[in-house]
């Protein structure tokens, strides 16, 4: 039976974790990075996909075919402006796709952020398959609480794209909470503080007695740990450019290089005052070769990033009038996220909340921890498993978990204003309805979208679908009346039904909250992805039979070192023979499998023979 596991895909760096046969939740360490893999794919020189540590090593050298922060422009339009103000700064290249989405070059190919992404969840799945042994088929996936329809919608689909069963979409501060509070008798109130790599969220819950309740949440898509990493790196470009009058942002090489030895020196000044940034050989012109050589202090770096760090308080202030508490009446604050290790975030967020933080927590896995207790609560083949319970959460083993809608849901109305139908920090899932009508007499076609946001004009919030709700019988204006129905699921994704109630005429609209991918495309790219799948299976068969040849190999070779005198000339000649024609056939770069382990196995059997002459 396929295993269900809980997967943070982080901007930085993802991680996976299960439910154990204790009923625990636990970490899938990835076989070459750990704990967490940096969410970092490349195409080689050899046209294979690495990942992680493996991928990241190499940018220096592969730029160009090397992809970070894919999540950073996950369900981003190309003419955003934080796209925009991108493109000079990352080391591959920024196109606009077809549907005008972000798309990211790979191999020459400019690519949905979605398709780059599910790279990433499918080595995951690898991983998490060769370590537990068995088939992983069914996932829970977080995503920035203050993520989008859109957003979330496009996380879910590369999910699917990687082979999975993507069985919920949580929010990341949601599945921090869960595994956090091993205690949750009592009542209650936390804020969870969480600034990653890219994103930032803060939500406001209150947990009494095993009862989740997020009361308000808020954040930004783009602030996170990318955004100070940048910072470093337009301070050295600049520099450099007054010491040696060139300027690295037209060489991707220099980039790739200059941004992890950005990302380094911000963790290095978490536990130090002072570091050194020392990159030889960065670029060269026709003086000669020149080397970026810089001193960076906790307090510059504190300095220069101050107004990123500041950008969180607006969000924070505004989740608790949300959620109606003031700082006296939150019990605990979480942090979550990689850029939360930073002195300067916590000294900020013990000023906001008037409490000091809580560190105990490991927070680059406590959020896939959690998706993973998600994950167990909602699967029915588990031990864990939960039933809903009518609209008010999941409940299992006394814990019930309540997530809310983070952006309000409206409709263009006459005059390009946003009509709100469902209010931001509703629960989910939830179904609100309001009736609409015309404003033309014998109007047979209404013209109208979905908006997401919280302005009051159409213009200013993010416009999710645009759709015709036609076939209105003719009649004076305001007399016809258009019911639209918004339903928002447990992933936070919306549905829109559009009803004629006079002629009872219902038409649901295209789907809302779309990955910007059409089906056709989306199933070719499940497709290649099944088809790497089986491609990387087989070089990892081919290179195991190698492995096992190479021992054969060595185990003979060994026997006839210390104990060739103790054996026949006919078995010594024999494996002498063997040994050579193994090692041209693994010399050979054509050589399949079958071939290499029949060759391997006559010479086992030799072996074999030989240990049998020794011993008898």
């Amino acid at each position: 039976m396929a295993k269900v596991i809980g997967i943070d895909l982080g901007t930085t760096n993802s991680a996976v974790s299960y439910i154990d046969e204790t009923g625990e939740a636990e970490i899938i360490d990835h076989e070459i990075d750990g704990a967490v893999m940096p969410s970092v794919v490349a195409i080689d020189d050899k046209n294979q996909r690495i990942f992680g540590n493996q991928a990241k090593n190499q940018a220096p050298l592969n730029p160009t075919n090397t992809i970070y922060s894919a999540k950073r422009f996950i369900g981003h339009r190309f003419e955003d402006e934080s796209v925009q103000d991108d493109i000079d700064r990352v080391s591959f290249k920024l196109g606009e796709l077809d549907n005008g989405d972000a798309g990211i070059e790979l191999d020459g190919k400019l690519r949905s952020p979605i398709e780059t992404s599910s790279m990433i969840i499918q080595e995951l799945k690898r991983n998490a398959e060769k370590k537990l042994g068995e088939e992983v088929g069914k996932a829970v996936i977080t995503v920035p609480a203050y993520f989008s329809d859109a957003q979330r919608a496009a996380t879910k689909t590369a999910g699917e794209i990687a082979g999975l069963d993507v069985i919920r979409i949580i929010n990341e501060p949601t599945a921090a909470a869960l595994a956090s509070k091993k205690d949750t008798s009592g009542k209650h109130t936390i804020a969870v503080y969480d600034m990653g790599g890219g994103t930032f969220d803060i939500t406001i819950m209150t947990i009494e007695d095993g009862f989740f309740e997020v009361k308000a949440t808020n954040g930004d898509t783009h602030l996170g740990g990318d955004d100070f990493d940048l910072r470093i790196m337009d301070r050295l470009i600049e520099r450099f450019d007054e010491k040696e009058g060139v300027n690295l942002r037209d060489n991707p090489q220099a980039m790739a290089r200059l941004r992890q030895e950005a990302e380094e020196a911000k963790k290095r000044l978490s536990s130090t005052f002072e570091t050194e940034i020392n990159i030889p050989f960065i670029t060269a012109d026709q003086s000669g070769p020149k080397h970026l050589v810089e001193t960076l202090t906790r307090a510059e770096l504190e300095n220069m990033v101050d107004d990123l760090i500041q950008e969180s308080a607006n969000p924070c202030k505004q989740a608790m009038e949300d959620a109606k508490v003031s700082t006296d009446n939150i019990d605990e604050v979480i942090l979550v996220g990689g850029m939360t290790r930073m002195p300067a975030v916590q000294d900020f967020v013990e000023e906001i909340f008037g409490k000091e933080p809580n560190k105990s927590v490991n927070p680059d896995e406590i959020v896939a921890l959690g998706a993973a207790l998600q994950a167990g609560m909602i699967d029915e083949n588990t031990d864990m498993a939960t039933t809903a319970t009518d609209g008010k959460g999941e409940k299992k083993g006394g814990i019930t978990v309540v997530d809310v809608t983070p952006l309000t849901w409206g409709t263009l109305t006459r005059g390009g204003i946003s009509t709100p139908i469902i209010p931001k920090n509703t629960r989910i899932p939830t179904k609100k309805s309001d009736i609409f009508t015309t404003v033309y007499d014998n109007q047979t076609a209404a013209h109208s979208a979905v908006l997401q946001g919280e302005r009051a004009m159409a213009e200013d919030n993010i416009s999710v679908a645009e759709y015709v709700f036609d076939g209105i019988p003719p009649a004076p204006a305001g007399e016809p009346k258009i019911e639209l129905t918004y339903s928002i699921d447990n992933n936070g994704i919306l549905t829109v039904t559009a009803k004629d109630l006079q002629t009872g005429r219902e038409k649901k609209l295209p789907p809302i909250g779309g990955s910007g991918l059409d089906d056709e495309t989306i199933e070719s790219l499940k497709q290649e992805a099944e088809e790497y799948a089986e491609a990387d299976k087989a070089k990892r068969a081919l290179a195991e039979s190698r492995n096992d040849a190479e021992a054969f190999i060595y185990n003979a070779e060994r026997i006839l070192r210390q104990n060739g005198n103790k054996i026949s000339k006919n078995t010594k000649r024999d494996i002498e023979r063997k040994i050579d024609t193994l090692n041209k056939t693994l010399a050979d770069p054509n050589a399949d499998i079958m071939r290499i382990d029949t060759q391997a196995e006559e010479l086992s059997l030799l072996i074999s023979n030989a240990n049998n002459e020794i011993y008898q």
